[in-house]
């Protein structure tokens, strides 16, 4: 498929957002985050998603008639995911809201806040509402069967895990820049989440890289029958061919994918080791510059998700 940037854009800075949202809501709820580290997670959060949002409706023929993907709720992941994305914007505010209290008093902004019976209703519904957003927005890929590298089973997985993971160590960064003491657990849980990424995603090129599950013959209605080209089905490129069967060198391929692996999990494993070893080192700068590479890495692994997937329209041509 053609790799459109708008929709990578819509994905890895979304999918940290919802990550972002759900660490801060875990954290709020286990009463084990200042107010003011809250209430910042919670405004970047909504930043990110929102810019991945907007930037998706750049890849839409007609942007002003997004608003009608709402109503097909029903039946389309992607409106389900605009649903979802707007309750959880909604959620966000009040969960921000719930914090700002402890902001607003200057004695207790530096303590960790500890919710009312409602705030701890809307964390968990923040929590709940984050992870849907990322899953929506995975199905939209993964219930599309005639794309065989997208309906693969460990897409949703891997969106979780990318924004959980990414959610994470920006959460991380932001917490030690504003003066806060995140050690070993952090980074020994994005150590193994790194490493959990890195096997989820070894195992879905594995998968991709086997022969599409259908041959010529079955694409032009001959199926069991052994189908050759005489002569292309077009003289010229043509819409199917430029969007839905992208070419990418698999030497290329082969590059970026390791590129993506250093980026999203050898790099990060490199920055936690520091902070697990050195007891008064500053954790901030490790911590944010694991997090730029991790974003870094899920780009150019998003990038490959859509370049590397192959409509079984392209076995006709």
């Amino acid at each position: 498929m053609h790799p459109a940037l708008s929709v990578i854009f819509f994905t890895t800075l979304s999918g940290a957002g919802y990550g972002l949202l759900f660490w801060a809501a875990w954290h709020a709820l286990a009463g084990a985050s200042a107010a003011r580290t809250l209430l910042v997670s919670i405004a970047i959060a909504i930043v990110l998603s929102t810019i991945g949002l907007l930037s998706s409706m750049l890849h839409l023929g007609k942007p002003a008639r997004a608003w009608r993907a709402f109503s097909q709720w029903r039946t389309s992941w992607l409106s389900r995911e605009g649903v979802a994305a707007m309750a959880t914007f909604g959620v966000a505010l009040l969960l921000g809201a719930a914090a700002l209290p402890g902001m607003l008093d200057a004695d207790a902004a530096g303590m960790f806040v500890h919710l009312n019976i409602v705030g701890m209703g809307v964390a968990v519904l923040a929590l709940i509402a984050a992870l849907a957003t990322v899953y929506c927005t995975a199905m939209i890929y993964a219930s599309l069967k005639p794309i065989p590298a997208w309906g693969n089973r460990l897409v949703p997985r891997v969106y979780v895990l990318f924004a959980l993971f990414t959610g994470g160590l920006l959460f991380c960064a932001i917490a030690t820049l504003l003066g806060r003491d995140v050690r070993n657990v952090a980074a020994i849980l994005a150590v193994i989440a790194a490493i959990l990424l890195w096997d989820q995603k070894r195992r879905y090129w594995r998968d991709i890289d086997a022969p599409l599950p259908a041959t010529r013959g079955d694409a032009i209605g001959l199926p069991q029958r052994t189908a050759t080209v005489f002569e292309r089905p077009h003289t010229e490129a043509n819409y199917l061919t430029k969007e839905m069967g992208f070419v990418v060198a698999r030497k290329h391929a082969k590059a970026l994918r390791r590129l993506a692996v250093v980026l999203f999990a050898v790099l990060p494993i490199v920055l936690m080791l520091p902070v697990l070893c050195l007891v008064h080192l500053d954790a901030a700068p490790w911590y944010t510059a694991a997090a730029l590479c991790a974003l870094a890495g899920a780009f150019v692994e998003r990038w490959l998700f859509f370049a590397e997937a192959k409509h079984m329209v392209t076995l006709y041509y």
